[in-house]
């Protein structure tokens, strides 16, 4: 029996347990701060058997390899380089010590940098690295995969794919890492990572670390309904502590192992430890859990749909969805011009303006003569990711550019469309069923559309029957129902409308209409298009590609989506009209090269700040007021809508770079005597010593500087007595100090001891994501859970000191 098949036989009868933490047990082994725990690994096998031993005596069904960092990025900081054969020999330890007592999963965490487009690792890049690793752990005869603790939906991605590239069928669980909102680093909430991940080919999803049991129940429970694979919770031992030097976790076992129970009650399969578990942990959650059974799942019927931050669930009893159609090119010749020019303002425009309005998932099509299609594709969707959370729909005809977007969108895109065409049937069947997409089916077959409905009812079965073939069930597929003119045909509508029926009742498939296709030809085409819509959504319509912009349309669907009963209490019917007032026409105006600045930094156009910035000189803004009266608010605004979670961290980093573009463009006009020169303080950024991450820290100093802070940023790894000169050299009013691992965090400590052991009085200010405010009270710091707070917790620390008060955390210099 392949391992795959005999892990699911597994959970058919009981719950799956995995082991506890690896670096906490290395530590208490005598690991030393400050080193690779991959390479110290190698070096002390001993070592790293006993813990794996451990794991397996404690009754682990699986114990993980220590290759969690063993990836090329990040053995970079310690001067090796050879991943594959690092993760082949640890995984050949994990294997002999486990004794075929206990399945060996090959172990694959973050690289440390994010990835496109959230970052500046590209995607192929990412996942060569990952295959690097993947061909070690199965060189060493991993039994299963698991990908873990990533903050980057992106990132898991890359790395699923190297696995499903490398060694194809392997079992593979992945699990992210949420902060106390329920987000990841880069915005993605669990239910839209299970539905990314789950439809890309995981065979198990979930989340582990950065939160205890208590609050991992709540993310099972959201994930649990929607779910068609097991659900894995990993948590910790509650939250670190620092006790004698040392961090620790207070959560003691039983209470844990009793806290595992709710785990399974809300809809785990598959538990174990993360940060500060033991053997001693695991070994009472099995004893805890005996007997219980895995939740069955039982996933409702709908097509899934998600970005990186948002998941569309198109169905029955869903409302009646819109897919936006504004990114095309097809009669908009300023959109054409843009993207032969590769600039891409208009598509992001086109992206908020039609999530504005209610569309649900956009369409996404870049069709003309004379382009590159694959390549201007895969860009134009990285730039909406960017833009806005809204689910994708590619569209395209051409196989190698649908296959080129797909792999780069970090969601479950919906493709438009597969056809009965049989030279492209298959091709794009096996595109689409890699990256795990949904489809439209365009019910054709050659140059000709099918004019009645039983044609076209007779090409669906001969697609979806060989769509089956590639995995496809009947959720996975929209049948496009074929909207023709009315002006040109009276009865083409009752055919579209019979499409519709026939496809739900007979087939039980879901449908879309291409909505303004009926009206062509026609005055005021809105009321024929919203009158169709009615009829269609009638007859089992499950959405439309329509214009949202569309008040017509948009009223109608709002009415349906109530008389159908998918708008419960008609909350959003009487959130859209229950305080309309009637707008009097207002005299067009158009904004001022000041506002035109503050709204590129809002919405991050990087493209054209610099050139709006230029514009806003030329008609005599003067430069200090333009910094101190729009971009700076124009920032602070950023950040309050990240605080509110109605930006995420792809548009913070977006607007913080358009306004480090304006400010480079601006500053050399400022006066260097005023206030607008001036620097609000200094501060000294660096990830402590033997901690090889600085992403949070790379947007910590980022922001600083956006927000008027002289920033000197010191890179990772840093030690204390580095720390310290560049905070006598550069006289700082702050060091900030990052750390991400609890094997590390403990080196804050050190290092502002070493501080005020050197006589610096300077305030310190820590962040992380295994740091917490109790923690940084601890050691004598001010604690800031991201870049934006950290503007505020440095603005309060420079307040202070300007009083003449003493550094509420580490006093004055």
């Amino acid at each position: 029996m392949k391992t795959r098949d005999r892990i699911r036989n597994r959970l058919s009868r009981r719950v799956l347990i995995l082991d506890g933490a690896t670096g906490t047990e290395l530590q208490a082994r005598g690991m030393p701060p400050g080193v690779s725990p991959e390479l110290y690994c190698a070096e002390h096998p001993d070592i790293i058997r006993s813990v794996h031993k451990g794991y397996m005596l404690a009754g682990a069904d699986v114990v993980y390899t220590c290759t969690f960092g063993a990836n090329r990025y990040k053995l970079a900081s310690y001067g090796s380089a050879d991943a594959r054969e690092l993760n082949r020999r640890l995984a050949l330890i994990a294997r002999e010590a486990s004794g075929g007592r206990a399945m060996v999963a090959g172990d694959i965490g973050p690289t440390g940098r994010l990835v496109e487009p959230f970052g500046d690792l590209a995607f192929e890049d990412a996942v060569a690295c990952f295959k690097e690793q993947v061909q070690g752990l199965a060189q060493g005869g991993v039994d299963l995969f698991v990908i873990e603790t990533m903050m980057d939906i992106q990132e898991a991605r890359a790395a699923l794919i190297a696995v499903k590239e490398t060694v194809g069928d392997a079992f593979t669980i992945v699990t992210m890492t949420y902060d106390s909102s329920g987000r990841t680093l880069t915005g993605s909430d669990c239910v839209s990572a299970l539905v990314t991940l789950q439809s890309l080919g995981a065979d198990a999803v979930g989340c582990n670390c950065s939160a205890g049991p208590a609050e991992m129940v709540p993310l099972v429970a959201a994930m649990s309904p929607l779910a068609r694979v097991p659900i894995v919770a990993k948590p910790n031992a509650g939250l670190p502590r620092l006790k004698g030097g040392v961090t620790t976790f207070e959560m003691g076992a039983r209470e844990f192992a009793l806290a595992g129970r709710a785990l399974i009650e809300a809809g785990a399969s598959i538990i174990g430890g993360c940060c500060g578990t033991t053997p001693g942990h695991i070994e009472e959650l099995r004893a805890a859990v005996k007997g219980m059974r895995p939740s069955s799942g039982g996933a409702p019927r709908a097509l899934l749909l998600s970005s990186h931050a948002r998941t569309a669930v198109l169905g029955e009893g869903s409302e009646l969805a819109v897919i936006g159609e504004r990114i095309n090119p097809t009669g908009k010749k300023a959109l054409q011009e843009e993207l032969r020019r590769g600039v891409f303002s208009l598509v992001r425009e086109y992206a908020r303006s039609q999530v504005a309005k209610g569309a649900k998932v956009l369409d996404v099509n870049v069709g003309m003569p004379n382009v590159n299609e694959k390549e201007l594709l895969r860009e134009v969707v990285k730039q909406v990711v960017l833009a806005c959370d809204a689910p994708l729909c590619i569209d395209s005809s051409n196989p190698e550019a649908l296959g080129a977007a797909l792999r780069v969108y970090p969601g479950r895109a919906l493709v438009n469309s597969i056809s009965g065409e049989q030279d492209t049937l298959d091709e794009k069947l096996r595109i689409t069923s890699f990256y795990g997409a949904p489809f439209i089916l365009l019910p054709v077959t050659g140059t000709s559309l099918p004019k009645r409905a039983a044609e076209r009812l007779a090409v669906v079965r001969k697609v979806v029957a060989r769509a089956r073939d590639y995995g496809f069930g009947k959720d996975d597929i929209l049948v496009d129902a074929l909207t023709m003119a009315v002006s040109a045909d009276a009865q083409a509508p009752a055919q579209t409308l019979e499409t519709i029926r026939l496809a739900r009742e007979r087939l039980g498939l879901m449908s879309v209409v291409g909505l303004s296709n009926v009206s062509f030809g026609l005055p005021e085409r809105k009321w024929v298009n919203a009158a169709f819509l009615a009829m269609a959504s009638a007859n089992g319509l499950s959405c439309a590609i329509a214009n949202p912009e569309s008040e017509e349309v948009m009223s109608v669907k709002h009415a349906v989506d109530v008389l159908r009963g998918s708008d419960r209490d008609a909350h959003a019917y009487i959130a859209k009209f229950g305080a309309v007032v009637p707008e009097k026409p207002q005299p067009r105006t158009h904004e001022s090269p000041a506002s035109l600045v503050a709204r590129a930094i809002l919405e991050g156009d990087r493209e054209r700040i610099v050139e709006l910035v230029g514009m806003a000189l030329d008609k005599g803004e003067e430069p200090g007021r333009l910094v101190d009266e729009v971009m700076i608010p124009a920032i602070r605004e950023v950040g309050r809508l990240y605080e509110s979670k109605v930006y995420f961290l792809p548009q913070l980093i977006a607007s913080a770079e358009a306004m480090k573009l304006a400010v480079e463009r601006i500053e050399p006009l400022l006066d260097r005597g005023g206030a607008s020169a001036a620097t609000k303080g200094v501060v000294v950024l660096a990830t402590v010593r033997g901690d090889i991450h600085d992403i949070g820290k790379n947007i910590v100093g980022l922001m600083l500087r956006n927000n008027g802070f002289t920033v000197e940023d010191l890179g990772k790894d840093v030690p204390a007595e580095r720390i310290a000169e560049a905070a006598r050299e550069k006289g700082a009013h702050i060091v900030g100090l990052s750390a991400l691992m609890t094997t590390t965090m403990a080196g804050m400590e050190d290092t502002v001891r070493y501080l005020r052991n050197q006589g610096l009085r300077c305030a310190v200010m820590v962040g992380g994501a295994v740091v917490t405010g109790d923690f940084a009270r601890a050691i004598g710091a001010a604690y800031a859970k991201d870049g934006v707070e950290a503007v505020r917790v440095a603005e309060s620390i420079m307040a202070s000191l300007v009083k003449g008060t003493e550094g509420v955390h580490g006093g004055s210099r």
